[in-house]
């Protein structure tokens, strides 16, 4: 009876088994292997050791795209991360106050984070316009574009074809979809105890003494749950750059994420097994980036059990 037991529950496992082991752990083992081998994809892949890790050295010693994609990953990552959590942060205290329409302007608040990756991407394709954007025209509308000008900045801004403020366009879009993030936050908030806040205002305190020493220590966690998926989904940013570009990574390879260079190596210059060892080597920095914020945590995490 054990027997027949475990044989039903492996036949009603095994779509899930083979799942797991056909599209998940097989191709982690060969993209392992393949990091090892010149492969094209239409030949049969030949061993060559570390030859493929020392010649993503060689491109990155001689700063070439390889060295500007990482660069421009990184200044993503740096901007992008923090001011997503700041905004997100921000909107959750806003929509956690008790006032009329509270659940309309959280659904307003939420509902970019809902609209798919393409569609949004061409949106703000248009939004970004140079010449007839709905962004060029607010900042025009709103007197900050002869703000801007006077700064020395050249205005109409360029955005997506501009170099210096493709970057700032992709962060801007990123902002603009935070309502997942908000949702969380917010969740935190409503589980902070209402007697913590009582407590303080007997003490005395203010308004932002009470966020300081109070919500903030209570949703604590959430900051660190939101910094590493933000970390490192802004390590795997492809989709907006490459929808937006058309894949080219332009203006002048501005926009040319780690992830892009290691697509267009894959499936566009047929250099499997480079790309394979540019993938490994994001995942090892992806760890141990991970790792250190979990190390570096307890100084700043507050956990009530």
């Amino acid at each position: 009876m054990e027997r027949q037991h475990n044989l039903n529950g492996l036949l009603f496992t095994a779509p899930a088994i083979v799942g797991l082991v056909g599209l998940t752990l097989y191709p982690l083992a060969a993209s392992l292997y393949y990091s090892f081998c010149t492969y094209s994809a239409l030949k049969p892949p030949q061993w060559v050791g570390s030859g493929n890790y020392q010649l993503i050295w060689r491109d990155l010693m001689h700063k070439g795209l390889l060295y500007e994609a990482i660069g421009n990953t990184l200044y993503y990552s740096v901007i992008a991360v923090p001011l997503g959590i700041i905004t997100a942060f921000g909107l959750a205290l806003l929509l956690n106050q008790k006032v009329k329409g509270q659940t309309i302007f959280r659904t307003i608040f939420y509902v970019p984070s809902v609209v798919p990756v393409v569609a949004s991407s061409v949106l703000w394709l248009w939004l970004l316009n140079p010449q007839h954007g709905l962004v060029n025209m607010m900042l025009q509308w709103s007197g900050l574009q002869t703000l801007i000008g006077g700064l020395g900045i050249k205005v109409p801004i360029g955005w997506l074809a501009d170099p210096d403020w493709s970057k700032p366009a992709l962060i801007l879009m990123s902002v603009w979809g935070v309502g997942n993030s908000m949702v969380i936050f917010l969740a935190g908030l409503q589980g902070v105890p209402e007697e913590l806040y009582e407590a303080a205002e007997l003490d005395g305190a203010g308004g932002w003494q009470k966020t300081r020493h109070v919500t903030l220590p209570m949703v604590s966690p959430y900051f660190l749950f939101m910094f590493v998926m933000g970390l490192i989904g802004s390590f795997q940013y492809f989709t907006q750059a490459w929808v937006m570009t058309n894949g080219t990574g332009g203006p002048a390879n501005s926009t040319m994420m780690y992830p892009m260079y290691l697509f267009q190596n894959a499936f566009q210059f047929f250099k499997m097994g480079y790309a394979c060892a540019m993938a490994w080597l994001m995942f090892v920095v992806v760890v141990l980036a991970t790792l250190a914020v979990f190390r570096s945590s307890g100084k700043y995490v507050y956990y009530s059990s």
